[in-house]
């Protein structure tokens, strides 16, 4: 079952890939808060309160359709801690229903077998842990301590994916941490990542010598060519406090959500365009993503880093895909690329060809899906 719904995932990528590449007037992720309560309270986090009540289902599936109608091919359940609200499986069933990949965001603190369980079978996709530490202190209880037990019943029960995302920055007393959050993730199959704390307005915070040192070290862990973890390479000058020359395309390419139904452009930007997400339309799209943020060189929202360099790809393919493997040969000097990716450089590298092979890969999966359709 677990291989079955792999490979659902990556047909289902593969399409959000060839989407992206064809048409920029739709969102590629949506991040959205069915409810802002945590049950925890880390010092640095500036995104829960202790007391909102769950956003009403029906509310939650009409923001939902929303999306969905407006083109997002990523939606991801975010709080406050989402795990709280009493519907989100009906939530990410209707994340799928509509087509779209559904992903979560979650402390993982209320992780059981038959939670995980109920996950698969409301059809998600992928989850995300944030691990800031080995134990427990006074900025955060989100530890390995704690949460090893989880990451063993995610390994045993997930049918979806899985990424724990270790972090460095001001507050995390002991930057060797994320190495062996890092190390334990990927022992136990896990994709792994590492992220750089921000201030709270999602600015940059520039790492310590040693939280440096720390993090050139976890991007040398052996991982996959289109990691997140090759191409964030925003990440080695936000570490030197340096800042990032890039167009953001929040409240276009990538929208958040809130709970009381707002776009914003980021967590850490909320209030900006601050328009009703059921008033939200494709020429809202458009202008937000070609607008200019002033927050944008010293950013550290890796999802929205992660959005533009999709565009990016679709704009200078050739130029995207040569630095993600100049980047992965400068960590690995014997690298050489698989025949998938040599076959994908012949196939994109070129405009015509990509128009050509475009056309027929999107024509393909729709066959293929309607083939594969229940009547």
């Amino acid at each position: 079952m677990k291989l079955v719904r792999r490979l659902d995932r990556k047909f289902r990528e593969t399409r959000m890939f060839v989407r992206a590449m064809q048409s920029a007037s739709h969102p590629i992720l949506a991040q959205i808060v069915p409810i802002r309560r945590c049950n925890l309270d880390c010092s640095y986090c500036n995104e829960y309160d202790r007391t909102s009540a769950p956003v009403p289902l029906e509310t939650m599936l009409g923001r939902i359709d929303r999306l969905a109608d407006l083109g997002a091919t990523i939606i991801t359940l975010s709080g406050g801690e989402p795990t709280l609200h009493p519907d989100l499986d009906a939530m990410i069933r209707h994340i799928r229903h509509r087509g779209a990949i559904a992903t979560l965001i979650t402390n993982g603190l209320l992780l059981t077998p038959d939670r995980i369980r109920a996950l698969n079978r409301s059809g998600l996709d992928y989850l995300q842990i944030s691990i800031d530490n080995i134990a427990p202190d006074d900025v955060s209880k989100k530890s390995l301590r704690v949460l090893d037990r989880k990451l063993e019943w995610l390994k045993q029960y997930a049918q979806f994916g899985v990424t724990i995302n270790s972090v460095l920055g001001a507050g995390v007393r002991n930057p060797e941490d994320a190495i062996v959050v890092g190390q334990r993730a990927r022992e136990l199959g896990f994709t792994s990542t590492v992220g750089i704390l921000h201030d709270h307005g999602g600015q940059l915070q520039p790492l310590a010598p040693e939280q440096r040192s720390v993090y050139d070290r976890f991007r040398r862990l052996k991982t996959g060519l289109f990691s997140f973890a090759h191409f964030d390479h925003f990440q080695e000058n936000i570490g030197q406090g340096l800042p990032n020359d890039w167009h953001c395309r929040a409240g276009g390419r990538f929208l958040y959500i809130c709970e009381d139904g707002l776009v914003h452009y980021c967590s850490q930007q909320r209030g900006r365009p601050g328009i009703p997400l059921d008033r939200y339309t494709v020429d809202d799209i458009r202008r937000e993503a070609a607008r200019p943020k002033s927050c944008a060189p010293f950013c550290t929202i890796s999802c929205v880093h992660q959005t533009a360099m999709l565009d990016q790809f679709r704009e200078q393919p050739r130029e995207t895909l040569t630095g993600i493997l100049d980047r992965r040969r400068a960590m690995d000097p014997q690298f050489r690329p698989p025949a998938a990716v040599r076959v994908l450089s012949w196939l994109f590298l070129d405009q015509r060809r990509r128009e050509f092979f475009g056309k027929l890969v999107v024509g393909a999966l729709r066959l293929k899906r309607r083939a594969t359709s229940p009547p």
